[in-house]
Parts: C-alpha cells; structure tokens; sequence
C-alpha cells in the first residue's frame, strides 16, 4: 500500500511553545491508523499540525509525496485532507441539507455518499444542527468530511459526549469508507478497545511523544502491552468501564 500520509521527525505546537516532539507517523491507502495516550499527550496537537492549524518547528508533513510545509489549512483542504475537529465544526443555525452546500471554491460536496453511509441524514435534511442529538450532529460532521472525497480523514474524538451504543455504530462506518474508497484515516479515540477494534495500527502518545507504530490486534490481545507503554495503569480498565457511561473528555489531547 502506497502512504497517504507521511510524518516526518515533525515538531510542532504554539506560538513558542513545543507541544509534540519528533513525531513520526505513516497511514498508508485504506489504512486506519488509531493515535492513543492519555490528555495532555498531544494527540489533538498532532492532528491540527498535520492539517496546518497549529505551527510546525520542525519536520515535514507529506500528502501523497507532496510537502505540505508551504500549504494553509485551505490549500492543504484542497488537496485532500478532510478534518473533523472535536467541537464537530457545525453551524448550529444550519440545516442538515444547508451544511453539504457550504463549499470552498472549486470543491464539490457529494451528499449523496454522505447519506449513503449515514441513511439516518436523510430524513434530518431539513432540521436545524443545533437541534439535533449528539449522534446526529456526529454523523452530519463525519458526513460532510466523507462528501468530500478525502485522501486524508483526520478524526479526533467521535466518542466525545456520545453514549457507548453510538459509538459503536459510527466507528465501522469509517471502517468500512476506509475500505471501500482507499481513504487513509488516523482517528484520536478514548475509547482504547473500539479504536483498535477498527484498526490496523495504533501509536502510542504520551507527554508529546510518539512510540513506533504497534499492529492493532497485538494490542488488543496484549493489554499489558498498552498500559506499561504510555496509557498507564488503569487507561484500559477506565475504557472498558467507560463502554457503559457517556464518554466525557477534557483537556487536550
């Protein structure tokens, strides 16, 4: 598989301050590559660096072999990279449908792949963002990124505020976009077993830097593994119980 993504010795964090140090990732096409570690590891912080939202120190960013270090969010939006932020990034005062109208110029939004994996948009078409649940603000945020066709799909926190049984029908959903259309995905999750339940590999995080990546299943079959890298000790159990609760997440990631 060719990489969509590379991260290279990347630095990045800001105004003066380094928040992620010498950070190294690859998620190749059709790869869904989970991002894990505790708050404050500097997940989030990793995402925006990619997306150009935060300032990069040092290190490269490549898209499909082309260097992004020159690119704004926009431009690097434009060539295919599709960010969907923790605060889901919708427009309260928006429709369902209005939201897949809401275009950069030259860009087109396919809603109809969108409600093709998400049928549940379909009848909320007409119904303000703000109105709608959780759920269903989630599937309209990932929704709007699917539309547009991505190379890249940058995920951070869909489980944040959610109920468990939510979550785990919009997590094979990317999954399964990811197979379907060669769409690289790293995805930031809490929620350690669903994350790796849909990946392939996973890195770890911790105080801002990253460990080399780790097949999925071996982390799934080895806990121990997870917890004496950089989740610490109860990480996994605090996941697991979490499966019955509403996720509930503060602080950076």
């Amino acid at each position: 598989m060719s990489a969509v993504l590379s991260v290279d010795h990347l630095s990045a964090g800001y105004q003066r301050s380094v928040v992620v140090r010498d950070i190294g990732i690859e998620v190749a096409s059709g790869e869904v590559v989970a991002l894990l570690g505790p708050n404050g590891a500097g997940k989030t912080t990793t995402l925006k660096a990619v997306s150009g939202l935060v300032r990069s120190f040092e290190g490269g960013v490549s898209l499909l072999g082309e260097n992004l270090a020159a690119l704004s969010p926009t431009n690097r939006a434009r060539r295919g990279i599709a960010h969907v932020p923790e605060d889901r990034g919708l427009f309260f005062g928006l429709t369902v449908a209005e939201h897949f109208k809401l275009r950069r110029r030259g860009e087109t939004l396919d809603a109809d792949l969108a409600f093709d994996y998400f049928p549940a948009l379909t009848s909320l078409s007409n119904r303000l963002a703000g109105v709608l649940s959780g759920g269903e603000q989630q599937m309209l945020a990932v929704g709007r990124a699917l539309a547009r066709k991505p190379a890249l799909l940058l995920l951070d926190e869909l489980s944040l505020g959610l109920a468990p049984v939510i979550v785990q029908a919009l997590l094979p959903v990317i999954r399964r976009f990811a197979d379907d259309t060669g769409c690289g995905v790293l995805l930031v999750e809490q929620h350690v077993e669903l994350a790796l339940g849909i990946s392939d590999r996973a890195y770890l995080m911790a105080h801002g830097d990253i460990s080399a990546g780790h097949d999925a299943q071996v982390l799934l079959q080895d806990k121990g593994l997870v917890r004496a890298s950089y989740l610490g000790g109860d990480q996994w159990d605090a996941s697991e119980a979490d499966l019955a609760t509403t996720t509930t997440t503060e602080g950076e990631k």
